[in-house]
């Protein structure tokens, strides 16, 4: 039966006769769905790299643009993407959603087949792997309605933890189904390499074939089938989708919701990106904001049936909770993608390139032989992170959620402070690969902080609200969060260009200072809110 009509999951009788199998059921079919989505969401991080090697025609901080337009417009989608499992239910949702990623692999399977592919089309493949991104809320919105308020942290850091997995997975795939013709002829002829690459498995040389179009159509061999499971094996439940109605009409109002994303992340791009591509009237921090607001006003606009929900659901805005957990899960999942997404790209412009200064005193940037490899490297980070996630909720479980995210913002400000001084010393450096593993290891340390945190904070939202409230919470907060996707590769980006890449991570750490401060003002110091949830 596709749609459960009783569920009482706080009725210890109930979860352990029913619940429980059908929560697990739901459980184990939404993580890897949700590992998809985040791979392909992050692809390009990893493929931007190896277009640079390859000697695709785009600078560096072209490229840049396409891990940031992925990463605005999943985030933009998270907000409508927030309230779909009470209008559409869970079982529409993670099918229609898990089937539309075919859309975005496919297409990057198709034009990274040519160097002559015009930029504009990896941007539009980009702003498509957002729904990658989108997925997140509409999945995490959907596990917290399955299982009870005491196994909260840990459902929902295994669904988050292990889905993060994607970015992971991704990072050691892609690298590894380019160096062979999986898909024969039909997938496209591979490219010579320009500069040396790397695997997890060793390193490949410059003049080495490569189908780097492996990279979109190899996750056309999970998706199919993960679609037949979601359709098969997943449920709605309807105490918490009242009337999901015909699957067809479900369909409809997830495009809609969707299209509202799409919509107002286009916009934005538009008025923020510079010309040709854009209008470039607008700065990052102003397109953000200007997304933000048109994404709920629009959602406040649409017609029929989804209105009453989504009106329903936004009080959450008038809880200053909703808004104090928002920065602090920016504090540590928009730190973990955000990184994640920039990292590997960053890799390579920092460590691959080295200072020149010629006769008349001008200073090039010209590749550095010793370089290391991104694609060797840069899935560590966010395999820690996603590894600790379920950690960080089980421990929040057991000693409360704030107390957690309080002892991780500490690490984080330290960490970023001395990861800015050695990136200031790498790339002012003529051996700047002499300052790497200090780099990697700060940045592990940022990524295992962040992967607690996440855990943690997911907690304290299960805790302060109810279960109608905590899906649309969990969605939201998740949305803004992702807007360190493309907060992250903007400002790494803009200050590689301008030759301070440090001023980046000083940034980041007086952020992290503030939230220190904003957690224990709600949730630690003696008269707080809530007493460490």
């Amino acid at each position: 039966m596709s749609t459960i009509t009783k569920w009482e999951v706080e009725v210890p009788a109930f979860w352990a006769s029913t619940g429980k199998s059908v929560a697990n059921r739901n459980l184990w079919i939404s993580i890897p769905s949700l590992l998809m989505a985040f791979a392909i969401w992050a692809m390009w991080g990893i493929i931007t790299v190896q277009m640079l090697n390859l000697g695709f025609p785009f600078a560096p901080d072209e490229l840049f643009t396409l891990t940031a337009i992925a990463g605005l417009t999943g985030a933009t989608l998270r907000i409508p993407a927030s309230f779909m499992i009470r209008i559409a239910g869970g079982r529409n949702t993670i099918f229609l959603t898990t089937a539309l990623l075919m859309i975005p692999a496919a297409g990057a399977g198709l034009a990274l087949q040519s160097k002559e592919t015009p930029l504009w089309v990896f941007q539009l493949l980009a702003f498509l792997s957002g729904i990658g991104g989108g997925n997140f809320a509409c999945s995490m919105s959907n596990i917290s309605g399955f299982f009870p308020k005491n196994q909260q942290g840990l459902a929902l850091g295994l669904n988050a933890g292990l889905g993060n997995f994607g970015v992971t997975s991704m990072q050691i795939l892609i690298p590894l189904v380019m160096t062979v013709g999986l898909f024969g002829a039909a997938a496209g002829e591979p490219m010579a390499l320009l500069k040396d690459s790397g695997t997890l498995i060793g390193r490949i040389p410059a003049g080495a074939q490569t189908y780097i179009q492996n990279a979109g159509w190899i996750w056309l061999v999970f998706l199919i089938p993960l679609a037949f499971a979601g359709w098969f094996g997943l449920n709605n439940l309807q105490p918490i989708t009242p009337n999901p109605g015909h699957p067809l009409g479900a369909f409809g109002k997830i495009v809609g919701l969707y299209g509202v994303g799409f919509l107002t992340a286009g916009v934005g791009l538009y008025l923020y990106m510079p010309a040709p591509f854009g209008l470039g009237v607008l700065n990052m921090w102003a397109a953000l904001a200007l997304i933000i607001l048109a994404t709920l006003g629009l959602l406040r606009l649409l017609p029929g049936s989804i209105q009453p929900n989504i009106k329903r659901q936004f009080a959450i805005f008038s809880d200053k909770h909703t808004w104090a957990l928002s920065v602090l899960y920016i504090l540590t999942f928009g730190s973990f993608i955000g990184f994640s997404m920039a990292l590997p790209l960053s890799i390579t412009v920092i460590f691959g390139f080295v200072n020149e200064v010629g006769a008349d005193g001008t200073v090039t940037r010209v590749l550095n032989p010793n370089a290391p490899s991104a694609l060797t490297y840069a899935w560590i980070g966010p395999f820690i992170g996603a590894l600790i996630r379920p950690v960080g909720g089980w421990i929040a479980d057991k000693v409360g959620g704030s107390i957690v995210t309080q002892a991780i913002s500490v690490v984080m400000v330290i960490a970023s402070v001395a990861l800015g001084y050695v990136l200031q010393q790498a790339y002012g450096s003529a051996q700047p690969e002499q300052y790497f593993f200090p780099f990697l290891g700060l940045f592990l340390v940022l990524f295992a902080a962040s992967g607690i945190g996440n855990g943690s904070t997911f907690r304290t939202i299960g805790v302060i609200y109810d279960r109608e409230k905590a899906g649309p919470v969990l969605g939201w907060t998740s949305a803004v969060a992702a807007y360190g996707s493309f907060v992250a590769p903007v400002v790494i980006g803009g200050q590689i260009k301008a030759g301070t890449p440090e001023v980046a991570m000083y940034g980041f750490a007086v952020f992290y200072a503030l939230c220190l401060v904003l957690n224990w003002w709600f949730y630690l110091r003696r008269n707080a809110y809530v007493r460490n949830p």
